[in-house]
């Protein structure tokens, strides 16, 4: 028999058994069966597909037609994982705009649930697309698609009043209705408080291993990052003999806790 779909609901379930969720990002087809089969329990078609396949110095340049056309070349190769879709830059930006786009990424691309990065500024996109009846992924600490606002790729929240904000933030989108929540580049002790203090799952990316679960990039976890790979990362190939046998050890250490390890919490 195949294996049950998962689903935001079977995340739920695992949150409250304490059971860590695995995730990585995937952009194609072969991929998503590959990662399907290791027993990835999330897949997501992240903007990240702008600096990892295109060649873009950020997440900015991706479009919505890049992304909905990602999504569905994942929904074609995976069977069992949940497929989250990230909204790309602006595509969120009003209730109206975003009703558009979890449309198309979901008629067109086949996703489940839709991702959007803020806080305050998107509980109302929030609330809108829950209403009707589009599941929601937030996203808070370093935010990607805000680079140039905050001019690089840095952690967040490592002072007082910047934590406070994305301790309001985190509660006030799982109350706008999101079923999901990612948490990236934050110290690990903020991290763990607000995933302890949500009742969603919390995604963790450079965040310590007291989340609900962890996502990486794929392409960072092959060892495939032409540049100096991000401080919260890990090259599971070295060791492997496969590319399957690098991703099903990323999901047994995500399981049993051991990654992200000291070595990649930096905060």
């Amino acid at each position: 028999m195949p294996a049950k779909p998962i689903t935001v609901a079977t995340l739920a379930a695992m949150k409250a058994r304490g059971e860590r969720i695995s995730c990585l990002t995937c952009y194609d087809a072969s991929f998503a069966w590959l990662l399907d089969d290791a027993g990835v329990d999330v897949l997501l078609v992240g903007d990240s597909l702008g600096m990892v396949l295109q060649g873009h110095a950020s997440t900015v340049p991706v479009t919505l037609e890049h992304m909905a056309y990602h999504t569905a070349c994942v929904a074609r190769g995976r069977r069992r994982a949940l497929l989250i879709a990230d909204f790309p830059f602006l595509a969120g930006a009003t209730p109206e705009r975003a009703l558009v786009g979890a449309a198309r990424l979901m008629q067109e691309g086949g996703a489940e649930v839709v991702k959007i990065e803020g806080g305050a500024s998107v509980l109302e996109t929030v609330r809108c697309l829950t209403a009707q009846g589009v599941p929601v992924c937030g996203h808070l600490g370093l935010m990607p698609q805000s680079v140039n606002l905050i001019g690089g790729y840095r952690f967040q929240g490592r002072d007082a009043d910047s934590a406070q904000t994305i301790r309001r933030d985190a509660l006030a989108v799982q109350e706008a209705g999101a079923s999901l929540l990612v948490l990236e580049c934050v110290p690990a002790a903020l991290a763990q408080e607000i995933s302890q203090a949500l009742t969603i799952p919390v995604i963790g990316i450079g965040a310590g291993a007291d989340c609900d679960g962890q996502v990486l990039v794929i392409y960072d976890i092959l060892g495939l990052n032409p540049k100096r790979p991000p401080r919260f990362s890990r090259d599971f190939m070295k060791g492997s003999s496969s590319i399957m046998e690098a991703v099903t050890g990323y999901v047994t250490a995500v399981r049993e806790g051991s990654f992200p390890g000291p070595a990649e919490t930096p905060y």
